[in-house]
This record gives structure tokens, sequence and C-alpha cells, in this order.
């Protein structure tokens, strides 16, 4: 039996950020796929075994446990895998993750993307995402730090699956950039990536993503 079963859609997206911690803990997993996790999620709230209302969802085989929201799945890989070293920072950085991954989907498809505002993003709000995080890299370690994982799983999945958007990383954060791809390239990352290379949806799937790549063709 691996250690833990994934219940999330098959894309990158969040699922990245737990698929990498999980594989830089040096973990095993599986993953339910769409059916499972449809399951889990329109089981009555009374037959869950935690109550959650979406994806993703972790269940840690050892401990018997059950847990939903990304930002809570990945500080308990990160305790229980000893990966943790500042819990303030690497929390905050999942809270962030969080918020860029909702503005990137307009709010979750809550609207598709025009030309205006999506230049508007583009231009404003999203490379300034970018220099908050270059501002706040501090010593690389020889093995990746829990907060390189969050910040590979949130900017090289980016560039590297929407890649019209690693010119604007390269312009304002060019140091952000050489970081999460010295990441992506070490041997546990790279085994997700290879199993995701060729992978359709590309990103985040459904309206939402050809909304998105719409703007860059544009």
């Amino acid at each position: 039996m691996p250690d833990y079963t994934l219940y999330y859609w098959p894309i990158p997206f969040r699922g990245h950020f737990i698929r990498f911690t999980l594989a830089r803990a040096g973990a095993t997993w599986d993953e339910a796929g769409t059916d499972g996790t449809v399951t889990a999620m329109t089981t009555p709230v009374g037959g869950q075994p935690c109550p959650f209302m979406a994806p993703p969802l972790l269940h840690d085989h050892a401990n018997d446990r059950w847990l939903p929201q990304m930002p809570a799945i990945v500080m308990h890989l990160a305790r229980r895998h000893g990966l943790s070293s500042d819990p303030d920072l690497e929390l905050r950085l999942l809270c962030d993750a969080n918020d860029v991954l909702f503005e990137i989907t307009r709010y979750h498809g809550a609207m598709m993307w025009d030309r205006d505002s999506w230049q508007t993003f583009r231009d404003d709000r999203l490379p300034r995402w970018m220099q908050i995080h270059e501002a706040m890299l501090f010593a690389e370690t020889e093995d990746p730090a829990l907060a390189d994982i969050i910040l590979t799983a949130l900017w090289h999945t980016m560039i590297d699956r929407l890649p019209p958007l690693r010119p604007l990383l390269t312009r304002h954060a060019p140091k952000l950039e050489a970081r999460v791809d010295h990441v992506a390239a070490t041997p546990a990352i790279a085994g997700v990536l290879r199993d995701w290379a060729d992978r359709e949806p590309r990103y985040c799937a459904g309206q939402i993503e050809a909304s998105l790549l719409e703007m860059m063709r544009g």
C-alpha cells in the first residue's frame, strides 16, 4: 500500500504543491483520479471520512488521517517528514500561492479573461507577486527547503505549463526563475515533471484554462 492517497483532479495547479512535497519527502502515493475524487466530494457530509467541500484531499494511511485544503496538507506532510524549518514563512508562502492561483483563474473561473483585464493583471499584479517572492529568497541549501518546493510548485508550474509567462518571470524576478528551475531539476521533482510533461489539460483545465490560453495566443 502507498503511504498516501491524493484525491485531486488530473491537473497540475494545486496538485503539484502536494505532489512535489510528497516527492521531496520520498513518500509513495497513488491518486484517486477523477471518479474517485468526484465520489469523495459528493458523498453526503455525514458519510465523508473528513467533512470537506472540494479537493485536494489527502489520506495519510499510516495515521488513517484525512486532510483537505492544500496549505493544511502541505504543512502536515512537512511535519510528518521533517521538511519544515520555518512554519510561519512556509504557511505565508502557501497562502500567497493560493492568492496567486485565485487571481490567475479570475476567482476560480467566476469570470473569463478579456484583453483589458488580462493586460492589467499581466503588467501589474502578476509581476508584483513575482517581485515579492524574489525579495523573500533566502540562502540555498543542498536539498531544497520546503519554501523552495512551494515556490517551485507555484512559479515553475506556471511557466512550465504556460510558457508565454516565462519571459515575465525572467524580466521581473530572474533570481526566482533560476531558483525554481534549479529545484525543478532535482531528481525527485524532475521525476514528477516527467510524468506530467505531455499531459492535457496543461494547467487548471476547463473554460478558465481555455481563456488563459486565448490571452497568450493574442
